[in-house]
């Protein structure tokens, strides 16, 4: 199963016997960034603040923060990166 999964990732990565140029995996990543930004718009994390020791008390803020995904900043990676796939097809 795993030497599958190898081979199948290989062939994904190649074309014709020759390793997808940088180009290629660059507008693959920026496509899928934009349809996941449109899926989800926005992501949260966890940010630690605030520490406190007092003798043997430790005191801790844990801030939950939002990051809002613009709806252009997807569409607009969506574009670059198939426009990227289409120029960097024809050079080839």
């Amino acid at each position: 199963m795993v030497a599958f999964a190898r081979t199948r990732l290989q062939s994904l990565l190649t074309s014709e016997g020759k390793p997808m140029s940088s180009t290629k995996i660059i507008a693959i990543v920026l496509i899928v960034a934009g349809v996941l930004g449109l899926a989800y718009g926005k992501f949260s994390y966890t940010k630690e603040s605030h520490d406190a020791k007092v003798g043997p008390i430790e005191l801790s803020v844990k801030d939950k923060e939002t990051v809002n995904i613009p709806q252009w900043a997807g569409i607009g990676a969506i574009v670059i990166g198939a426009g990227l796939l289409l120029v960097g097809g024809r050079r080839a």
